[in-house]
């Protein structure tokens, strides 16, 4: 395995990989082989290496030929740990690794922009469905496809010399974003967005956000320049930073564009703190609504990640238990278990009283009323 492409860069990988290992026995001088060379460590090497070739790679991270350079882990000439200089080095070699436990409230302009990037990058799965299209397979598992064996029999003289067998061609289910831009989410709105930019770009994906109002972004988000996908979307929705009108905004989604077919058998992603101005009782009804029609629902809140939080908000309160999944998606890391949450298979809530309330599909696929 290689772990570096020119000769200038073995000083670093040394440092590296010094800070990581420095300490552990090597195998030869277990064995007690008289031709295996003593240990050297790696940092006397970098010692004689010139500073200004360090440099040339890291930058303004690694120290100049005036700094002096000591063994990591031991104290130098100066009497100065060089604790400093091995972290700098390790930063260096994954610069987006601090980012990644990040909250996104607390990220820099700069920073927000590197997230941004790599947040579009996250590819989303979502599960399966067998579509009505078929194709030809194997006997196991499958069922006789008549139409086509006697297709292949007309080419043998009509005679049905072979079987031949299909099933029904899996097709990804369609993944659907509700995306909360109200005052409270402003935090993470811009990364959100990333978020449902790449997913559009990327997936079968539509993408809608709400506050006293829901509108659709699909089209908007699907331009590939980012900062203008962002600012179009922002335009778009009028009641950008505003107050929150879940349960409204669920009702105009499932009347104008679920039970039309974009929430049927789908997943359904809602990005939101649940801090909401509508009653409860109006958001349960909107949620056992949206359930009976979503193949599954995972909710993303970033306020989830307090180590005090409690879902207690009325809108909150009322929409878990129709929630398969309930992550925090706060920071990078965390939305790789939302992007875990969306392509998992269907689950039964576990939050008790929307069990037996949250309804399937009937066998025509329509909306089954209480």
């Amino acid at each position: 395995m290689a772990l570096v492409s020119s000769h200038e860069q073995l000083p670093v990988f040394d440092a590296v990989f010094s800070a990581a290992f420095d300490g552990i026995l090597d195998p030869a001088d277990t064995r007690g082989d008289a031709n295996s060379p003593p240990a050297v460590r790696a940092a006397e090497h970098i010692r004689a290496a010139p500073a200004e070739r360090l440099s040339a790679h890291a930058g303004s991270r690694v120290p100049s030929s005036r700094t002096p350079v000591a063994t990591p882990g031991v104290e130098g000439g100066n009497g100065e740990s060089d604790a400093p200089w091995v972290e700098a080095i390790l930063a260096m070699a994954s610069p987006d690794e601090h980012l990644h436990e990040k909250s996104f409230a607390e990220l820099t302009p700069e920073e927000t922009a590197r997230v941004r990037q790599l947040v579009r990058r996250i590819m989303l799965a979502t599960p399966e469905r067998r579509s009505r299209r078929t194709r030809q397979s194997t006997r196991s598992g499958a069922k006789l496809d008549l139409r086509r064996t006697i297709r292949a029999a007309r080419r043998s003289g009509g005679d049905a010399s072979s079987l031949v067998y299909a099933r029904r061609r899996p097709r990804p289910r369609r993944l659907v974003f509700l995306c909360d831009v109200s005052g409270s989410m402003e935090p993470y709105t811009q990364v959100f967005l990333s978020l449902l930019q790449g997913a559009v770009a990327g997936a079968q994906a539509e993408a809608f956000v709400f506050s006293t109002r829901l509108t659709r972004l699909t089209r908007q988000l699907s331009n590939r320049n980012a900062d203008e996908a962002l600012a179009l979307g922002a335009a778009a929705a009028r009641d950008w930073a505003g107050g929150t009108r879940l349960a409204e905004s669920l009702q105009r989604f499932i009347d104008g564009h679920g039970r039309r077919g974009l929430a049927r058998g789908a997943v359904v992603v809602v990005l939101s703190d649940g801090w909401a101005q509508d009653a409860p009782e109006l958001v349960d009804a909107q949620m056992a609504r949206l359930r009976r029609l979503a193949f599954r629902i995972v909710w993303v809140n970033p306020r989830k990640a307090g180590t005090d939080f409690q879902p207690l908000a009325g809108g909150m309160a009322a929409a878990l238990p129709y929630c398969d999944a309930f992550v925090s998606g706060h920071n990078y890391a965390a939305l790789a278990e939302a992007a875990t949450a969306i392509r998992a298979q269907r689950s039964r809530p576990a939050w008790g009283r929307g069990n037996g309330r949250a309804g399937q599909l009937n066998s025509s696929g329509k909306e089954k009323h209480d």
